[in-house]
């Protein structure tokens, strides 16, 4: 069986970890870190099989693992990522507006292939990235507007400098557009799906995000639309936000679940 090592130990890293001890996912939990070592202490009490708790980030890929889950934030991805491959072990990224930065980005797939080890990215909370995937040289323009309700919207930080009220907003109200590259930097928890956009598509200069806090509604939803030689694609996604965490939809949890099953798996592959 696969040997799994979970960075972050929050709603998304404790899902992934309950997925594994119930066999959802067919491989074994050994290592896990969090920042907060309460955190890692509460996670590891519910698991029916205990993984040892490593005293920092770096500690994870130094034990016998066949592939690191990130499940903590963008920065957990700069500070810890190239070192994960660098001791040749698989990586799978949940904060991938990290790997907008480009410098980042070409550190990382050049280390993918010096230590000839895999980053793996799962499509979040959206759909329809084999089909972009499929179509990304023929891709003229790609655009994402995303509408979730204000309280899924509190902490970014885009409000550091804005003086949009979240609790005043009391109809559908566009608070942000612009590019890719600049909505993941502003909302760095939020908006991973433009990161996705971007890295399938033509880029986050030219993907174009407009973000909509929308205090009626009580899904996440995503409207993504593809145009070019080889024709348009539009698709709507709507999630209901997890539980756990309401700045996560519930499809972005098991799309990483997914994405992990057919890691530990010798199984027939669908899709792109």
């Amino acid at each position: 069986m696969k040997r799994i090592g979970l960075l972050g130990c929050g709603a998304i890293g404790t899902q992934i970890a309950h997925a594994i001890d119930t066999g959802k996912i067919p491989g074994v939990l050994t290592h896990i870190y969090d920042n907060s070592k309460d955190a890692a202490t509460e996670l590891a009490s519910k698991l029916n099989n205990k993984p040892l708790i490593v005293e920092n980030s770096h500690l994870l890929s130094s034990n016998p693992i066949d592939i690191i889950v990130e499940a903590a934030s963008q920065d957990a991805v700069k500070d810890v990522a190239l070192s994960v491959l660098q001791n040749k072990r698989d990586l799978m990224i949940m904060s991938v507006g990290a790997l907008l930065d480009e410098s980042i980005y070409d550190v990382l797939s050049d280390a993918c292939n010096h230590f000839k080890k895999t980053i793996y990215l799962p499509s979040g909370a959206i759909a329809g990235l084999d089909g972009l995937k499929s179509v990304k040289d023929e891709l003229e323009s790609l655009s994402l507007t995303t509408t979730k309700h204000p309280r899924s919207l509190k902490g970014a930080k885009f409000f550091e400098t804005s003086d949009i009220n979240l609790d005043a907003i009391d109809s559908s109200t566009i608070i942000f557009e612009g590019t890719a590259k600049e909505a993941v930097s502003m909302f760095p928890a939020n908006i991973n799906v433009a990161a996705l956009l971007s890295l399938c598509g033509i880029g986050s200069e030219k993907t174009i995000v407009k973000i909509i806090a929308d205090p009626n509604t009580d899904k996440n939803t995503h409207h993504i639309e593809a145009k070019g030689k080889f024709g348009k694609m539009t698709f709507t996604i709507e999630n209901f936000p997890d539980p756990s965490n309401p700045k996560t939809s519930r499809l972005a949890i098991l799309s990483a679940i997914e994405t992990l099953r057919k890691y530990c798996s010798d199984d027939i592959q669908i899709g792109t």
